[in-house]
């Protein structure tokens, strides 16, 4: 398989994942403020900008809004055209990486993820549609390319691309959303036991794991037992445990087909796979500093550089991604200026919004590759 084609699979996999992540994040955060009043009004710390620290967007965030509200975050984060990592962006761009691999993906795949993309992606959202009605749709339509994935494409080569890409993305967003809400709540004064199950819940469903929780925890909601869920738990498949041994079999199956390129790739990700096998006391995670969390995010970080540099060489002349471009999570787009005559597969740049390429010294997560 051609390097910029496998690329294109990864990272379709990987936008279309954040889109289902961010809709996740917003519909929770909305219904949590809804039910918040009656729990204890003015100690409720839950507000919309943890939101804004989860996907990396504060400081753009503040350039165009001037405080996070129920008004400002949700418009941000739905549609706003200067957010590269906003559900209209991320779905714009798995629908154009998606349309450069016409040829390796089903008609089923192209057609769920296009109708998203003229539903939801293309239109700009109505001030008047419930945000919960516009999140179950995102979370609903990637559902639906997920799974007919799954039972319509080839498990080949392509399909442990995709494979790797989405587990990826999914273990990095559980990590954030650890690492901002227990950073938020350390070291406060303890609070009312309805407003610590308040958060809790609404940490749970974050991941959508409050079911599999309760179901495997009859006890009550500890902030330890649930980090220790959300990060180890085996079974679960939005564990960050879970979908790490998931990219490492994708990344490892890919090295067996593809003799002499490097294996470091399967070896980082093995490397984090034992790691979080053996883990132990999780459950102290936050009763203390998250060095832990740090570390884990930095090893995804590195599996993804190092996927880069073994997988997608370029064997047509496109710039290489920078480090820390890749550290930020953004990938190629296909570039909707050139001709329909051109090759689809030769037009890739790196992160685009809108179709315009940006230069390869931006390194923020809000910059484009």
């Amino acid at each position: 398989m051609l390097s910029r084609l496998a690329e294109n699979l990864y990272w379709m996999a990987r936008y279309t994942e954040r889109a289902e992540n961010t809709a996740r994040l917003l519909d929770v955060n909305y219904h949590a403020l809804v039910e918040a009043p009656y729990l204890s009004k003015g100690i409720l710390t839950e507000q919309w900008a943890p939101l804004l620290s989860i996907t990396g967007d504060i400081e753009s965030f503040r350039e165009h809004f001037d405080k996070a509200d129920r008004n400002s975050v949700p418009a941000w984060l739905t549609q706003h055209p200067d957010n590269p990592s906003s559900i209209r962006a991320s779905l714009t761009r798995a629908r154009e990486n998606a349309r450069t691999v016409r040829d390796r993906i089903s008609t089923e795949m192209w057609e769920a993820l296009n109708r998203a993309y003229l539903n939801i992606g293309a239109e700009a959202r109505d001030e008047h549609e419930s945000l919960h009605d516009y999140c179950g749709a995102v979370r609903e339509a990637t559902a639906l390319f997920f799974g007919l994935a799954e039972a319509t494409m080839p498990h080949d080569l392509g399909w442990s691309f995709l494979k790797a890409g989405r587990h990826l993305e999914r273990a990095d967003n559980v990590l954030r959303i650890l690492q901002v809400r227990y950073r938020q709540y350390r070291g406060q004064e303890p609070l009312a036991r309805g407003v610590e199950l308040h958060r809790a819940t609404a940490l749970l469903k974050s991941c959508s794991a409050f079911e599999a929780f309760r179901k495997s925890h009859h006890s009550a909601l500890e902030p330890g037992r649930i980090a220790a869920f959300l990060l180890l738990d085996p079974t679960f498949p939005r564990s960050v445990r879970y979908s790490v041994k998931r990219l490492f079999e994708s990344l490892d199956s890919i090295n067996a087909q593809n003799p002499g390129v490097s294996s470091e790739p399967v070896r980082q990700a093995g490397w984090l796979n034992a790691q979080l096998t053996y883990m132990t006391g999780a459950e102290q995670i936050t009763e203390r500093e998250d060095p832990s969390l740090e570390t884990l995010l930095k090893a995804l970080a590195d599996i993804s550089s190092a996927t880069s540099a073994a997988y997608f060489q370029n064997e047509l002349g496109r710039p290489r991604q920078t480090q820390s471009q890749l550290q930020q999570g953004f990938g190629p787009v296909a570039n909707q200026s050139q001709s329909q005559g051109q090759s689809q597969g030769q037009s890739q740049s790196q992160r685009q919004s809108g179709g315009g390429s940006q230069s390869q010294g931006q390194s923020q997560r809000q910059s484009q590759k």
